[in-house]
């Protein structure tokens, strides 16, 4: 741990959905003189991320849904549109991006490439986000997807990498760990770049 951080004092402000803890703590700077501080930190666990890509068919398989507190904050319509994510649940990495790749997606996929982990809202948020990679045929697509929780209304999306990529400039993508599986391809050239076509959906 940290010798330069003293945490003081913890206190549970909520634990209804997840848990927001205020905590006091006491940090030494350059100067050995110490300073208390106290901040807010949500934790809601840690969670995996997956692009699923077509190495042949130049696409890649993305989602969209309702998103509240982008709505709350200026999206109009509080639509994103995303890759497929969801937290860990006491599951490994590579296991939950698998189950969330099936739940949202409907692509049961075997193997799965982690390509790096990041914390995502490191000043509010305890979270790590592990991100994952893997290649999708059309014999992994088991169901139509659209996610298992009540209330979850999720529409499956397959499209050109060269339309996502182009929905990140213009601002159609604003979801950052979609923003970063999308760059990593482009960079690891997982999919070479073809004439984009207009997007369409899974059926």
């Amino acid at each position: 741990m940290n010798p330069d951080v003293e945490v003081l004092r913890t206190q549970v402000l909520s634990d209804d959905w997840y848990t927001l803890r205020k905590v006091t703590f006491r940090q030494r700077g350059p100067d050995g003189d110490w300073s208390t501080q106290s901040r807010e930190a949500y934790d809601r666990g840690n969670g995996a991320a997956l692009l699923l890509y077509h190495p042949g068919r130049k696409s890649v398989v993305l989602t969209r849904q309702f998103r509240l507190p982008t709505y709350l904050n200026g999206n109009p319509d509080g639509m994103l549109v995303e890759a497929c994510a969801g937290l860990l649940d006491g599951e490994a990495p590579e296991t939950a991006s698998r189950r969330e790749a099936e739940e949202e997606t409907g692509y049961r996929i075997g193997t799965v490439t982690k390509v790096f982990e990041a914390y995502m809202s490191p000043g509010s948020v305890t979270e790590i986000l592990h991100f994952f990679t893997a290649p999708y045929e059309d014999s992994d697509r088991i169901s139509a997807g659209g996610g298992t929780d009540a209330g979850e209304r999720i529409e499956v999306m397959e499209l050109p990498f060269t339309e996502a990529l182009a929905w990140v400039a213009d601002g159609q993508i604003r979801d950052g760990k979609t923003i970063l599986l999308l760059q990593h391809a482009a960079l690891a050239g997982l999919i070479q770049a073809g004439a984009p076509r207009r997007p369409g959906r899974t059926p």
